[in-house]
């Protein structure tokens, strides 16, 4: 489990390669839920998600041997094309394994920042094969997603800004899919504020990380029909307990419910959200007596929406 002294030196090895995102409010959103709500803005990150954050912490730490082999991922997206960028502002080359129902948004992505794609069925067991063979037929070094110490510290420096410019906080809503994030998010918020409530949102599409918590071991996704592209990933071997340990609750929501939140979104606060962040948003509504009269930070983890495809 990455230490707190872990995510400084994240922060402090990655600051010249990522931006400091602003966090933003909204007196209309405020009202509907009941809470004073603060906006941690990683659509407006390089490459519009969080997820340069840890890229960029782990690519720092490839020796130049590792970086000659190659590096290989598995992505829908953003990961993808944050390790692409994070690579090569160090020269390197990245593969990224994706599955062939990603948005165009991310695949143009990927390939702007240097990557190449191989393509994959849209289930678990085809990325981890693709990926494997690839591996073993090239030597290529595995960035993980989320299944990371690198990557989970690098990611809680998101949360460590937000509580840093609002120390007043008293919950804390991420998005959960591997895992990274939330995990990240925890190792920052419960260190530097012990009292703060931290949650996960989750789509009930794909609820292997609320299943899991509620049996006490790993649950494989039943499905991962949602249109939260960027929460459809299988919780992780490294980042489960640590949300096990430390996590207030994982809140499901629906396909109808994020659909609505990414709207009023889009509405009310004049800015690109992707449905994988509109989420934090759909499970404060939908909870509203957890964070009633509070002060809520959420996590707005990417803005990469492909807009000839909008939900609404």
């Amino acid at each position: 489990m990455p230490t707190f002294q872990d995510i400084k030196n994240a922060h402090k090895r990655i600051r010249p390669f990522i931006h400091r995102t602003p966090v933003l409010t909204n007196s209309s959103l405020n009202k509907l839920s009941g809470a004073d709500l603060y906006f941690k803005c990683e659509n407006f990150q390089k490459v519009g998600s969080f997820k340069i954050r840890g890229a960029t912490n782990t690519v720092l730490q490839l020796t130049d041997e590792e970086l000659t082999l190659g590096i290989v991922t598995a992505s829908s997206g953003n990961h993808g094309a944050a390790l692409c960028m994070a690579v090569s502002n160090r020269g390197g080359k990245t593969i990224v394994v994706m599955p062939n129902n990603t948005p165009q948004i991310k695949v143009d992505n990927v390939e702007r920042n240097g990557g190449e794609i191989v393509w994959c069925e849209p289930i678990q067991a085809s990325r981890e094969k693709v990926l494997q063979e690839i591996m073993d037929e090239t030597g290529a070094v595995l960035v993980h997603p989320y299944n990371d110490e690198r990557i989970i510290a690098g990611q809680g420096t998101a949360a460590k800004e937000l509580l840093e410019d609002y120390p007043d906080l008293e919950r804390i809503v991420s998005p959960v899919s591997g895992g990274g994030l939330l995990s990240g998010t925890l190792c920052s918020a419960k260190e530097m504020k012990p009292g703060i409530l931290v949650y996960g949102a989750e789509p009930a599409e794909a609820d292997d990380a609320y299943r899991s918590l509620q049996s006490g071991e790993i649950q494989a996704n039943k499905t991962t029909n949602t249109i939260c592209d960027g929460l459809r990933a299988q919780i992780g071997t490294i980042t489960f307990p640590i949300i096990q340990e430390k996590v207030d609750g994982i809140i499901t929501v629906t396909e109808d419910e994020i659909i609505h939140s990414m709207r009023l979104i889009w509405e009310r606060m004049k800015i690109i959200v992707e449905p994988s962040s509109a989420i934090t948003l759909s499970a404060i509504l939908k909870r509203k007596e957890l964070f009633k009269g509070k002060n809520v930070g959420l996590i707005l983890s990417g803005g990469n929406v492909d807009l000839e495809d909008l939900p609404f």
